[in-house]
């Protein structure tokens, strides 16, 4: 019988939703225990949702003189008690920028294989299938050494409900601060809205945009639609939105239900970090832009009034329902 272990990621104090497919994954290990590793203290708090999605034991740790939660090298010494103390075989976790900071200075630490950004992975052969080269190439890759150490790309996996019951259990595990680094204070972005890495719907402007009041108008459709709003490089380098906006090969990987380009030519670049989108819906005036084919539906219009008719019939329709 394997342990393996889930690191959940969390934001404002919530489980981040795209945690259910990586629970999933682990669940569908027949045999298995599943830990869901809560470094926050927060694992009574998540119970109900945890095991609803097959988490057998919910673990809490508890730290004396380190945040585990905010200190890196905390969680890294943490995650690396975890492993010998749960007999950890796997290590699963979201390529967040969390997630990656911590699993790849666990696998360092330990020695493991490590595999970030997994889009297939199977557990019975340790077959894991990511994308490289933007995309061009899939690797096919097999683990042999464990304890296997996975990031896996947000909401790639199917969310499985699996019910059950689930212990919490309360470790205390002293970690000594770190001498290298001290974390004074932890402030909070002023992005609102769902994280752009995990969000299930976005909307994205490229140079088209002309401005970054225009951004606005994007914004204004995303509050309708619950969606995140990102940004292609040109519009970037432009100034017309931040680096942490950015979606493609060198800023963020997304894999949303829904992924709306407005004013994005559909370079290469940009198609990388967004390509495994469920459904890719295009707005561009230039009927010859790439990006109509890569996209599912494309429209071929003004998006100064493609995007406002949008976010008018979704307003009119969430007051009329």
């Amino acid at each position: 019988m394997a342990a393996i272990g889930v690191l959940i990621d969390e934001r404002d104090g919530k489980v981040k939703r795209t945690n259910y497919g990586v629970l999933s994954l682990a669940r569908k290990d027949p045999g298995s225990t599943v830990y869901a590793l809560v470094l926050s203290g927060r694992g009574t708090e998540y119970r109900d949702e945890l095991k609803a999605f097959g988490a057998d034991r919910i673990v809490t740790v508890g730290t004396d003189g380190a945040n585990a939660d905010s200190d890196p090298e905390a969680a890294c010494a943490v995650l690396n008690r975890l492993i010998d103390q749960l007999g950890l075989e796997v290590l699963l976790g979201l390529s967040s920028a969390t997630g990656k900071d911590r699993l790849a200075r666990v696998a360092a630490l330990t020695g493991a294989p490590l595999f970030l950004d997994c889009t297939e992975v199977d557990l019975g052969t340790g077959i894991v299938r990511k994308s490289h080269f933007s995309g061009r190439t899939t690797a096919t890759l097999r683990m042999v050494k464990r304890p296997w150490i996975l990031g896996i790309r947000p909401n790639t996996l199917p969310e499985i409900p699996c019910p059950g019951e689930a212990e919490v259990l309360h470790l205390e595990l002293p970690v000594q601060p770190s001498k290298r680094m001290v974390v004074k204070e932890v402030r909070q972005g002023n992005a609102s809205g769902p994280d752009l890495s995990e969000a299930e719907i976005i909307i994205s402007g490229g140079r088209g945009l002309g401005s970054a009041e225009n951004f606005g108008i994007l914004r204004e459709c995303a509050e309708e639609l619950g969606a995140a709003v990102g940004a292609s490089r040109a519009a970037v380098d432009a100034g017309y939105a931040s680096h942490a906006m950015q979606v493609g090969q060198t800023g963020r990987t997304v894999s949303p239900k829904l992924y709306i380009a407005c004013g994005i030519s559909g370079s290469v670049q940009h198609f990388a970090g967004m390509k495994t989108s469920k459904v890719v819906v295009a707005v561009n005036r230039d009927l010859d832009a790439a990006i109509f084919n890569k996209c599912d539906y494309g429209l071929v219009g003004d998006l100064f009034e493609v995007v406002p008719a949008l976010t008018r019939a979704l307003r009119e329709s969430r007051q009329q329902g």
